[in-house]
């Protein structure tokens, strides 16, 4: 491997690298916090809601959780302009993502708050808090600090399932590599530099989920 001659290309290519690094974080960081959002009222609705919502959700549910990404990005691309919802390649990778994002946090979030015992629940309608306050202050809290380890790896894996946005023209990360190693020939060095790449991001979502644990950790 010649060092020098990649670090030329590197810099030669800098500017479509960092506007793929861009569109990277740019579709994780949404499709991450919109997934959770959503995510947040599918575990509700699969906790509390009544048999006919709990009956509608599970089957979003696991519908989505078993479907492919990469079919779930394909259908709101080319399926939702054929009904007259016309998105862009970023607005429909977006959306695809966080609709898979939030099957997988509902999930977390139903399994986190079963984990709650109903005992306080039941203290917190007898002291005349509401639900919106309970959950404020009582169960969403302790559903955070149960959730907060597999959330950290379903947004890890957002920021892999983004790759796939290529298929339908974003300008993410990898179709950038793959345009530049098309000129420079230097596939192996530049997948690797990629690949550290997704690993900086992906740290770094570790690293704040660990701030966050510690930040909501309950001192014994």
């Amino acid at each position: 491997m010649d060092i020098s001659h990649f670090l030329d290309q590197a810099w030669l290519a800098r500017i479509p690298l960092l506007k793929g690094l861009g569109a990277t974080i740019s579709i994780s960081f949404l499709s991450i916090v919109v997934g959770s959002f959503l995510g947040i009222f599918v575990g509700l609705a699969l906790t509390y809601g009544g048999w006919a919502l709990r009956l509608l959700v599970r089957g979003y549910t696991d519908f989505i959780r078993g479907t492919p990404v990469l079919v779930l990005v394909l259908a709101s691309y080319y399926v939702l302009s054929t009904i007259g919802i016309d998105l862009g390649p970023f607005q429909a990778g977006v959306l695809a993502l966080s609709i898979f994002c939030s099957s997988h946090v509902g999930e977390l979030v139903r399994g986190a708050l079963q984990a709650i015992p109903t005992g306080q629940t039941e203290a917190a309608k007898a002291i005349g808090l509401t639900f919106p306050q309970t959950f404020a202050y009582v169960l969403g809290p302790q559903a955070l600090r149960h959730a907060l380890p597999a959330w950290v790896n379903t947004a890890a894996e957002m920021v892999k399932a983004s790759t796939l946005l290529s298929i339908i023209g974003v300008a993410e990360l990898l179709l950038r590599t793959q345009e530049v190693i098309s000129r420079s020939f230097l596939s192996l060095e530049f997948y690797f530099f990629a690949g550290f790449l997704y690993f900086v991001i992906n740290y770094g979502i570790e690293r704040f989920g660990r701030y966050v644990e510690r930040k909501t950790a309950v001192s014994s």
